[in-house]
């Protein structure tokens, strides 16, 4: 398990010996926050990071599924390159927006 921001991900998957949390807690942004998987590629001694959805998630493309896993590393990483594959531990919290009640014959 691996806290960043205050978010837990645990390590599901690595290939060739990737992990590295130093590098990844170096390397990791905040609009990676949004995605409950985040993939690792190695690459001329760079570290790259991409999210993933959840299979379930809808209204995102395919290809933003972590089910399209297998086609990323085929088509956009160095063929071979060492990889990783972090899940998110929990689901962010839905932030809830309350309404604001109109008197009676108040106009919008």
């Amino acid at each position: 398990m691996v806290q960043v921001n205050g978010i837990s991900y645990k390590l599901v998957e690595e290939n060739r010996d990737a992990w590295d949390e130093e590098a990844f807690v170096a390397r990791f942004s905040d609009v990676l926050e949004k995605y409950d998987y985040v993939v690792g590629d190695w690459g001329y001694e760079q570290l790259r990071l991409t999210g993933f959805y959840r299979n379930s998630q809808e209204g995102v493309p395919v290809s933003s599924k972590i089910s399209s896993l297998q086609d990323f590393l085929l088509e956009y990483c160095n063929f071979g390159s060492p990889y990783f594959v972090l899940e998110r531990a929990e689901r962010p919290k839905k932030k809830v927006r309350r309404r604001r009640k109109r008197p009676i014959g108040e106009e919008k």
